[in-house]
């Protein structure tokens, strides 16, 4: 397990993307899996860094796990932020236009629909939010 506490500003999901991307590569994780993972953290991440400490600026720490049968990886954000489980939130109706849709809600579906695996508790004042792709048959 490796993990990483910085400070949850948009400039750092670089930061955290190039984290994870150096455990993906040690591993040999497909470019397709790579690249959704890349679009969740954007979308997690981001949401932390915009969200979870408004106005200030907190911490988050991110960890990336390898786990066995099937080969996965696993990436936990923690955060102390307000308390927020973006599981909770209803799917947005993707049959209407865009125009027509609520705004917000589409990245975390797009989370959803992309990982094998997403999960949030809130623990001892943190918000810990993990997500699961399988990277093995």
């Amino acid at each position: 397990m490796k993990e990483m506490t910085l400070a949850a500003t948009v400039e750092n999901i670089e930061v955290v993307t190039d984290f994870v991307n150096e455990q993906l590569e040690a591993m040999e994780c497909p470019m397709k899996a790579q690249m959704l993972i890349g679009i969740a953290i954007d979308e997690l991440f981001g949401n932390i860094a915009h969200y979870a400490y408004t106005p200030d600026v907190g911490e988050a720490t991110v960890r990336v796990e390898v786990t066995e049968n099937p080969l996965s990886v696993v990436i936990t954000f923690i955060d102390g932020g307000v308390p927020y489980d973006p599981l909770a939130t209803e799917d947005p109706d993707t049959t209407l236009s865009a125009e027509e849709r609520d705004i917000g809600g589409l990245g975390i579906f797009m989370v959803k629909k992309s990982m094998d695996e997403i999960t949030y508790r809130y623990e001892g004042g943190k918000n810990v939010l993990s997500i699961r792709k399988k990277i093995g048959s």
